[in-house]
């Protein structure tokens, strides 16, 4: 993997971990939060789809690596839901 692709990489899942914050209602980190939700994303979603046997919908090629752009988006929105729902809750 050359840098171009590693860069690329990292800016794809940013922008994927950014559209998940965005549909759980969730977006108050930086963008490198973003980055690594995308990946988190990426794990989990790429687990939940072969999971349930599903297939990949868009899935981006860079060098040796393929990144599932969708199901990063979509385990990423999840883990953000989990992570919001299992944050404490300010009394008052």
């Amino acid at each position: 993997m050359s840098l171009l692709d590693f860069i690329l990489l990292v800016l794809v899942a940013g922008i994927c971990g950014s559209l998940a914050q965005s549909i759980a209602g969730y977006s108050r980190r930086g963008f490198l939060t973003s980055i690594a939700l995308g990946f988190v994303g990426a794990l989990l979603g790429s687990w939940l789809s072969r999971s349930l046997g599903l297939g990949e919908v868009l899935a981006l090629h860079l060098g040796d690596r393929v990144f599932p752009v969708i199901w990063s988006i979509i385990g990423a929105a999840l883990f953000v839901a989990a992570l919001h729902l299992l944050r404490p809750r300010a009394a008052g």
